[in-house]
């Protein structure tokens, strides 16, 4: 194990260009290592924080191996990179996140088979690989549901909600893309994420329960303490650790949950990477999602998480700078964290903030006075359950 254990002066590789990467890179060289990037574009903040750079494709093997033969360990910072490149890596050098719960996360089905075993509850499903397969599995699945494409990554562009049997017709160019999962609508009243670390003996170490609010499909707030019965904190972290045991994985990793009105739990996805969610810990806790990551990769021992006030990350998006400038000169319990893309990249988030008040009661109020992260993207989530209701309703009559 000794040989396996980093000090100061070994490197850290990280693949991968999200925002993740940046925060990674500085927790990394903060704690001693050297830092090793590699991604396709040399502008990228994470490539100004490394040590080491090498610019390159996914596909790039000849490049890629370079890049795995000079790190101790790698990385890799979001769920976006390729399960196959990780396998490759893995020749190289060690990747303590591995590939498996990788191919497990990246691919609906997998996942839905994973958790089925553990006998988890999940959205119905059904698989889908022609339009008649809609026809017949709607009966099932029932209004509303949502065709989406086995592989993640492809974000709103190849789903498709259906309301009613109308709608089905509008499936027909997407379902000749490949093959696709027809899911049943969770009508959820919130989205419970947890953010554990895990470490190379198995040992799992929670973080607070986050809840998190969506707009657009766009993570908008993270919020920490979540205002839910203790025992659904605790079915949470229950099926959490569940969930983890089984995978093999090193690192820090997300578990995603929808919560009926009733107090149903059904599982939305994992996530085996860093994921935005738990940015809110750089504030809430005693020890960041990023440092813990660091830990488990070095197999350093990990402190016991701990709560230390309520706090709301609020991501931060460039049509809401200008309300950002008022606060700026009056906030002293605003915290901000901006990721200096350059300005020619076109990214649609500039960083997020963290505030922090006595209660997150107190923190959402003056959020929303603000309108940066406003009382629409709260009840986005509302506004499409009752206009799924409407249409049903109409179908029906």
């Amino acid at each position: 194990m000794d040989n396996e254990v980093l000090f100061p002066g070994s490197t850290i590789g990280i693949i991968g260009d999200s925002p993740n990467g940046i925060m990674l890179a500085e927790t990394i060289k903060k704690m001693g290592f050297q830092v090793a990037v590699y991604g396709p574009n040399e502008a990228d903040p994470i490539m100004q924080e490394a040590d080491l750079r090498i610019i390159g494709m996914q596909d790039d093997k000849s490049k890629l191996q370079d890049f795995a033969e000079r790190c101790d360990v790698v990385t890799y910072e979001s769920e976006s990179v390729s399960a196959e490149v990780v396998a490759f890596l893995e020749r190289f050098t060690r990747v303590p996140q591995g590939k498996e719960t990788l191919e497990i996360a990246q691919d609906r089905l997998l996942e839905r088979a994973f958790l089925e075993q553990l006998n988890i509850n999940i959205a119905p499903y059904a698989t889908i690989v022609g339009l008649d397969d809609v026809y017949q599995s709607i009966g099932s699945i029932g209004y509303p549901c949502v065709l989406k494409p086995i592989q993640k990554g492809y974000g709103r562009r190849r789903q498709q909600i259906i309301k009613k049997q109308s709608d089905i017709s509008k499936c027909a160019d997407l379902i000749d893309l490949g093959t696709f999962i027809l899911e049943a609508w969770i009508p959820y009243e919130k989205e419970l994420s947890v953010v554990i670390a895990k470490e190379k003996n198995g040992n799992l170490n929670m973080f607070p329960i986050v809840e998190n609010i969506y707009h657009n499909h766009r993570l908008c707030q993270s919020v920490v303490k979540s205002d839910v019965a203790e025992e659904i904190k605790a079915e949470v972290q229950r099926l959490a650790s569940d969930i983890s045991s089984k995978l093999d994985y090193v690192g820090i990793l997300e578990i995603a949950f929808f919560l009926t009105k009733s107090g149903t739990l059904y599982v939305k996805r994992i996530v085996p990477a860093l994921h935005k969610a738990g940015y809110v810990f750089d504030k809430a806790t005693n020890v960041s999602m990023f440092e813990q990551h660091v830990r488990a990769l070095a197999q350093m021992p990990l402190p016991q998480v701990k709560f230390l006030q309520p706090t709301v990350a609020v991501s931060l998006r460039s049509e809401e700078m200008d309300q950002l400038r008022t606060q700026w000169i009056l906030k002293d319990n605003w915290y901000y964290r901006f990721y200096r893309y350059p300005k020619t990249a076109h990214v649609r988030e500039n960083g997020y903030l963290m505030v922090l008040a006595d209660t997150t009661e107190a923190a959402i109020q003056q959020i929303d006075a603000t309108g940066i992260c406003n009382e629409e993207a709260k009840n986005d989530k509302t506004v499409i359950e009752e206009t799924m209701t409407e249409d049903i309703k109409e179908e029906k009559e």
